[in-house]
């Protein structure tokens, strides 16, 4: 990286280690990135490292953009339409609402709380799942509640919309399993907008293939770009975005305000 040898403070999407050396000056490192995977320092690096903390409204927009996708039988509607058929009873019956639908969400921490926030004017029912359960955000009702990651398995069973904000890593690495697909009702739809890592790809594509689950909002993949041969391509209940949920024209606005208020504080 060109004149990191004077530099104080770093604006970068990604940082490598064997840069660190020819860093003797750098105090911080500031990205727009939410997660840790693009920048690589040493354990014993002395460098603080500024992340994005603002994606949270962008994310919330697509999850619930890919909510009312499904509950509203938008692709249902757009095949009738392009038969020219008035099919009104027929996506009648495939029609549901976010009113007293259950919302769980994996990974309950900033992001996490803004997709439950977003949720729950249209009265849905929040559940966050995280390491342990901690203070209740303050639009909660009283239905709403925040359990530990250990009561997982006694929170799928009822979820109807399984929301994953997981980050990646060893701790997550197949979180999920096959068994944690089938504990899921029939009628639930998954949207995974943290990490790639948290299920294997062929479980979840076993959970569609036998309707285990309804579908899934995918943004992002243990393997990016997503191959060709991928068998999720493929399934007309699976709608498929290359890891841009987060993706805003105000995007680097963003960045900059947030930065601009923690290099002031």
């Amino acid at each position: 990286m060109e004149g990191i040898s004077e530099a104080d403070a770093a604006i970068c999407w990604y940082f490598r280690r064997e840069w660190v050396g020819r860093a003797s000056r750098l105090q911080w490192i500031a990205t727009p990135a939410a997660g840790s995977d693009w920048i690589d320092l040493p354990p014993e690096s002395s460098i603080t490292i500024h992340h994005g903390g603002f994606h949270g409204l962008m994310m919330a927009e697509s999850v619930l953009g890919a909510m009312l996708y499904f509950c509203k039988a938008f692709e249902a509607s757009r095949n009738f339409q392009k038969q020219k058929k008035w099919a009104r009873i027929k996506l009648s019956q495939q029609i549901s609402s976010l009113y007293r639908a259950r919302v769980t969400i994996l990974g309950f921490g900033r992001i996490g709380r803004t997709i439950g926030r977003a949720v729950k004017p249209f009265g849905s029912l929040v559940t966050g799942v995280r390491r342990r359960a901690d203070e209740r955000p303050d639009y909660f009702d009283e239905a709403d509640r925040v359990v530990p990651v250990d009561r997982l398995d006694e929170v799928l069973p009822e979820t109807d919309h399984l929301v994953l904000v997981l980050p990646g890593g060893k701790e997550t690495d197949g979180l999920l399993t096959a068994d944690h697909f089938a504990r899921l009702p029939a009628h639930c739809h998954l949207y995974n907008v943290g990490r790639g890592n948290p299920y294997r790809e062929e479980h979840l594509v076993r959970a569609l293939e036998t309707r285990q689950i309804a579908g899934a909002y995918l943004d992002v993949f243990d393997e990016e770009p997503l191959p060709e041969s991928s068998p999720l391509w493929g399934f007309d209940n699976v709608l498929i975005q290359p890891h841009l949920s987060a993706a805003s024209p105000q995007y680097l606005d963003l960045f900059i305000q947030e930065l601009i208020g923690k290099i002031k504080s």
